[in-house]
């Protein structure tokens, strides 16, 4: 399902560009992907589409401005903190939430986005989920809000950790 989701973020990286999810099947399709992979892929965008509509609405007009509100969308206290339950540790894993932490405390994934990752971190396969895999949710979540991320946090995402050398 990633790699299909990779596909759909580097040849749709302007979301609006992305054609509708029966359109976006056949496109996939006739560029080799299996239908098992496909549709588990349109699955999860469709939760996806639905997780950041929803959370436009609620979101205030001017994300820099906290004292415009709409709906129920508060801005969260710089004190709060988020827990998280038993399920979402063990299948999101210490690995993946320390990373969603770094992205926190580094500025770049606000409290509404974070909830869309981890709630698309809870609907992917894998126990726990593995780093990368959910560094492509994080891509996928700014791409659903229509987002890119900065220059240096794209690399952080699309870096291969794999191949690093530590100092």
């Amino acid at each position: 399902m990633f790699e299909v989701l990779v596909y759909v973020y580097e040849n749709y990286w302007q979301g609006d560009a992305c054609p509708e999810l029966p359109q976006l099947s056949r496109k996939l399709s006739a560029v080799g992907f299996e239908t098992e992979e496909i549709q588990a892929a349109l699955i999860w965008l469709n939760g996806l589409n639905t997780a950041a509509q929803s959370t436009q609405i609620y979101l205030p007009t001017s994300l820099s401005d906290s004292s415009t509100h709409h709906g129920d969308l508060l801005p969260q206290s710089p004190t709060s903190m988020r827990g998280y339950s038993i399920g979402e540790q063990e299948h999101i894993g210490s690995e993946a939430l320390g990373y969603i932490s770094f992205l926190e405390s580094a500025g770049v994934l606000p409290p509404h986005m974070r909830e869309i990752v981890i709630d698309r971190a809870m609907a992917s396969a894998g126990n726990p989920i593995d780093l990368d895999d959910l560094k492509i949710i994080v891509l996928m979540v700014y791409w659903s809000f229509g987002q890119e991320p900065d220059a240096l946090i794209l690399d952080e995402l699309c870096d291969d950790t794999q191949g690093r050398v530590g100092h």
